[in-house]
């Protein structure tokens, strides 16, 4: 996308929410609190500082909520170290899931090479700590391989390559971060209640989105898993922007015909196959 195109697209995204900005001075909340959510969201991600007129009013409309898209909000503007292999110092028992972020296949369906160097990274890490758990994560995107899944190619890849298949998960349901984040948080639930953390394996560019968008999902869950801890491949391009960051906070939000309107409009999303909404 053009930077015209861009700057444009921004204007429009951020008109949206013109009237709730105007809202923010009543006495009285008019707003509902998904309106607020996404309003604080997008000025974020816009503007780099904290929209505290929508969050005062999402404290009045709703307390809960409030609660933790506050902590959503201080966990977005909290640095990231992105790392290139995971500290000395986590659970050396099954408490510990390593979860590994896919990324497109390629259209008949193999693995392109920025997931193999993914892959190698969480090889290394799962060595490392050898009774963790792992997910891989990502569903169907190879055009014209419609079995495919990237959490699929990823396991195959994980047990040919010497990793007991008992250890790991698959997660294929997915087609963004966000969703990756939701399914793992059910798998883990359901199948693996004794996880209390999760180290993230991606690449460099990807880690802090990752980190933002699981902690997300823990605080909207109530949930006692921490995100403390990251692996990476130094890739040599790839870069995702806060809006889309606040396009992904907003798909876990519930909102995903705005969240896919921002997607579409951000980043260039268009090789994918048809996405489930």
């Amino acid at each position: 996308m053009s930077t015209k195109k861009h700057f444009i697209c921004l204007l429009v995204i951020l008109g949206m929410f013109f009237a709730l900005s105007a809202s923010a001075e009543s006495a009285e909340p008019v707003s509902t609190a998904q309106d607020l959510i996404e309003r604080s969201v997008i000025s974020y991600a816009a503007y780099g500082k904290r929209d505290q007129g929508a969050l005062d009013l999402l404290a009045k409309a709703d307390p809960d909520k409030y609660e933790k898209w506050n902590r959503i909000m201080d966990l977005w503007a909290a640095p990231v170290t992105v790392n290139a292999t995971l500290p000395d110092n986590l659970p050396k028992d099954d408490t510990l899931c390593l979860t590994a972020l896919g990324f497109q296949l390629n259209p008949d369906g193999t693995m392109r090479d920025e997931l193999i160097e993914r892959l190698k990274v969480l090889k290394a890490a799962a060595e490392q700590y050898p009774n963790a758990i792992i997910v891989c994560t990502g569903g169907g995107t190879a055009a014209d391989e419609p079995s495919a899944t990237e959490a699929g190619r990823m396991a195959q890849w994980l047990q040919e390559n010497g990793v007991d298949p008992a250890r790991i998960y698959v997660e294929d349901k997915s087609i963004t971060t966000a969703q990756n984040a939701i399914y793992t948080f059910d798998i883990l639930s359901e199948k693996c209640p004794q996880v209390n953390q999760i180290a993230i394996i991606s690449s460099d560019y990807h880690i802090a989105t990752g980190i933002l968008l699981f902690g997300a999902e823990s605080i909207l869950r109530d949930s006692a898993i921490t995100v403390d801890s990251n692996a990476s491949w130094h890739a040599p391009s790839g870069t995702l922007s806060a809006m889309f960051q606040a396009g992904a906070l907003i798909e876990l939000s519930g909102d995903m015909k705005t969240a896919f309107e921002i997607y579409y409009e951000t980043y260039d999303i268009h090789e994918l196959p048809p996405l489930n909404r």
